[in-house]
């Protein structure tokens, strides 16, 4: 696993460990019913026939080996989470679960996909929720552990694995690793760039070219992955030449080959996760900060990554990501001189920025605990203040002291203790979260015979989606959705969802 890979995994073991408590879906554990019946002497039991008794089998190959960067004892989900479900629905639903504008619900979905667990015993369903869980996890930026997760998987295992740790290790810049193995065994990729491309990073130019000509020949390769190549292979016979245009959607193996060529694609445009390769130290720091802050903004890189490219040296001049950088660190000057009208005026600021980019909740899980130290004098940042704590893992404790006794600050102070109800409500959206705390709070009928399944994943992933729709104005499904996380055992994804939604969105 690579650094930054390990980084994240104990990033989010510590968060999910300190979080959440082990989930349970049968109510009884918690809170036992009176109505147990007394001791029992302890005597084995006794057959009121000679028939012999059924015997339920299940064969040991029938059960997958769990699979999984983050052990389940840490994250608190089961082994067994998607035992019972269909790999099929599965797979479509962790494509499609929607995390964009909620740091909690990405938190949770990181989880789910990163957590020791077994597939369903049915034939090819390790494979499927395989290649389902690697897939989501590109499409989040989250290159590092889809490298991490296919390796502990086996990546020569199939071609679709093969083809998802190539294009994982072009983006993290660990080729090498990948390339030697497609060496040794070239049946793992039947594409002939890739081939041509190892071969060159492994020190075979001789035959990369003679692979390079028979392309050429059998024209089993487009027009325009010829022209790179033979420029990648051959520099030197286009020093003057004009750039090649650009590709409208290029690979991972086209962005290298077009960065080794020098004429680097910009990330910017392209899918999340080629912001990766801009993380590398071929990327110039304006290129890094932006590339850390998108993939920062869908919880795939720790904040204390981007906060290291924020402070790492002072910024090169003004407007856009400059002003970020400046704000930064002209915040921090203020954390230290201790003066409260300083930090004021730095921390609005600083929010604005933030704000814009949709990072306030990285920027209060950077500087909670030093913003929870301090009391500042002006009462607008004061407010801020307990705000940003409400957004980290800080809020129970600053739900003790509300900075005013307006009705939105007491209401967020009672969700931020699992008791909203007790509080007025200031708005329809709170009403709903309200309902969903409620302690009679149903749950919808299909997620409930989903639970009585022992369908454990499948029913979270379906209470994401309802609480994504129930963020966009679906306010039955956003009460249901609060319910639901409550009943699994997800406390304090439950609170910490429903305070990202009033604070950042607005009560």
């Amino acid at each position: 696993m690579s650094n930054k890979a390990a980084v994240f995994a104990l990033f989010l073991a510590g968060s999910a460990q300190a979080q959440q408590e082990p989930l349970s879906v049968i109510e009884w554990l918690s809170n036992p019913p009176e109505n147990l019946p007394g001791t029992v002497l302890l005597e084995p039991p006794v057959t009121q026939t000679g028939i012999q008794p059924d015997v339920e089998v299940t064969p040991l190959e029938a059960l997958s080996q769990p699979l999984g960067l983050v052990s389940s004892t840490v994250t608190g989900l089961p082994i067994d989470m998607w035992q019972n479900s269909d790999s099929e629905r599965l797979a479509e639903l962790i494509a499609r679960v929607p995390v964009k504008y909620n740091p909690a619900m990405q938190r949770l979905l990181f989880t789910l996909l990163l957590s020791e667990a077994r597939s369903p015993a049915e034939p090819n369903a390790q494979e499927t929720l395989l290649l389902a869980r690697l897939d989501r996890l590109m499409q989040l930026g989250a290159a590092d552990p889809v490298q991490s997760l296919v390796q502990l998987a086996g990546p020569t295992d199939s071609r679709d694995r093969f083809q998802r740790w190539f294009d994982a290790t072009l983006l993290t810049g660990d080729e090498d690793r990948s390339c030697t193995a497609l060496i040794a065994q070239p049946h793992l990729s039947q594409d002939y760039a890739a081939q041509i491309f190892c071969k060159a990073r492994r020190g075979d130019w001789a035959s990369a070219a003679l692979t390079l000509e028979a392309a050429h020949a059998l024209q089993v390769l487009p027009s325009e992955d010829l022209a790179v190549l033979d420029r990648f292979l051959s520099p030197e016979l286009f020093e003057d030449a004009e750039y090649l245009p650009q590709p409208d959607h290029p690979d991972p193996l086209s962005f290298r080959l077009y960065e080794a060529i020098g004429e680097r694609l910009p990330s910017a445009p392209l899918p999340r996760a080629f912001a990766n390769a801009d993380l590398r130290d071929v990327a110039g720091w304006k290129a890094q900060i932006e590339a850390a802050e998108r993939l920062t903004r869908i919880g795939a890189l720790t904040p204390n990554q981007l906060l290291g490219l924020y402070t790492e040296r002072d910024p090169a001049a003004s407007g856009a990501v400059w002003d970020r950088v400046a704000a930064i660190q002209r915040f921090e000057t203020a954390l230290e001189s201790g003066k409260p009208k300083k930090i004021s005026k730095a921390l609005i600021a600083v929010w604005e920025q933030m704000r814009d980019v949709g990072l306030e909740v990285p920027f209060a899980e950077l500087f909670a605990g030093r913003l929870s130290q301090i009391t500042l004098s002006d009462p607008a940042a004061e407010n801020l203040r307990w705000r940003i704590l409400l957004l980290s893992e800080l809020y129970e404790t600053a739900a003790l002291s509300a900075p005013d006794q307006s009705e939105e600050s007491q209401f967020l102070a009672a969700l931020a203790q699992g008791d909203p109800g007790r509080a007025p409500s200031p708005s329809p959206l709170a009403d709903a979260i309200a309902e969903g705390f409620a302690w009679a709070a149903p749950i919808p009928s299909d997620i409930e015979a989903l639970l009585a399944n022992d369908q454990l994943g499948e029913a979270i992933l379906e209470t994401m989606e309802r609480f994504a729709h129930g963020s966009r104005g679906n306010l039955v499904d956003l009460t249901a959705a609060i319910a639901t996380l409550r009943r699994v055992g997800l406390e304090d994804t439950a609170r910490r969802a429903a305070l990202n939604l009033l604070i950042l969105q607005g009560t």
